[in-house]
């Protein structure tokens, strides 16, 4: 129940717990986030999207889907734009980020909301917070791991999922990174975090003038990326959850050699 009211309004499943202060945070946080963005883009993000492609489903593939009660807002106050053509925002790729990262934010509300409510009273809490963890495992592959002491799998998740991710957009020659042109493969590689919006805003993102024979293949690297990055996600939030919750320091201790072994 505290997730899912988390995931119509940012803190509304912390209030239900009573974690009043912690509620007040999450919705300044994440809404701020999700209406600057929704200002700065003047909720044309949706825009972006192919006619052929919208439908009442069509948002369920974007980050923003984390963020439903401010998606769905949009949705009713905007929708997929005018039916006139009209130059874009100056500022439209920030508020689209802004609003992508609330729909990230608010996921990780939901399990910080979701643990609170399973945790016991005599629990040892043992480590950092899971949503956390979870949080760097999105931002930085690997580095979920690399905080939980799991240095060899860091390493090969770091190496194989941002190398994917760059020979992505070497392979597509930068137009992977532009949500404009490729709305639904952007929104898969944005869960590699923070290299997918590093690349984007240092300028990759460039004009097409010829064939970009490898741009297919590309675009799919780039966002398998992403979408392996959700499984290393997991796997760091299976085991905190596990460390999270162990009563004691034989059972954190066996905790920690299963998630090494795995």
């Amino acid at each position: 129940m505290a997730a899912l009211l988390t995931w119509f309004l940012p803190g509304a499943g912390h209030l239900y717990l009573g974690r009043v202060k912690t509620a007040a945070v999450l919705f300044v946080l994440i809404e701020g986030l999700f209406f600057l963005g929704l200002t700065l883009s003047e909720g044309r993000t949706f825009g972006f999207l192919d006619p052929e492609l919208r439908g009442p489903f069509a948002t369920i593939l974007t980050p923003e889907v984390g963020n439903l009660g401010g998606l769905l807002n949009q949705m009713r106050l905007h929708g997929f734009g005018g039916a006139e053509a009209s130059p874009w925002p100056d500022a439209i790729r920030l508020g689209s980020l802004l609003a992508a990262l609330s729909g990230i934010l608010n996921l990780m509300a939901m399990a910080h909301a979701h643990l609170e409510a399973r945790t016991p009273p005599d629990a040892s809490r043992q480590g950092r917070h899971p949503a956390v963890l979870v949080f760097m495992a999105w931002l930085v592959p690997g580095l979920g791991h690399l905080l939980q002491g799991r240095r060899r799998r860091a390493a090969i998740v770091f190496v194989l999922l941002v190398g994917l991710f760059v020979l992505g957009t070497w392979l597509a020659e930068g137009t992977n990174l532009s949500r404009g042109r490729h709305f639904y493969y952007w929104s898969g590689q944005f869960l590699v975090g923070l290299p997918s919006i590093a690349f984007e805003h240092l300028g990759l993102d460039r004009a097409v003038s010829s064939v970009i024979p490898q741009r297919d293949i590309g675009l799919l690297y780039g966002c398998c990326a992403g979408l392996l990055n959700v499984l290393a996600m997991l796997d760091v939030f299976g085991v905190a959850e596990k460390r999270w919750l162990a009563r004691d320091t034989d059972s954190s201790a066996a905790v920690d050699m299963a998630g090494e072994g795995a």
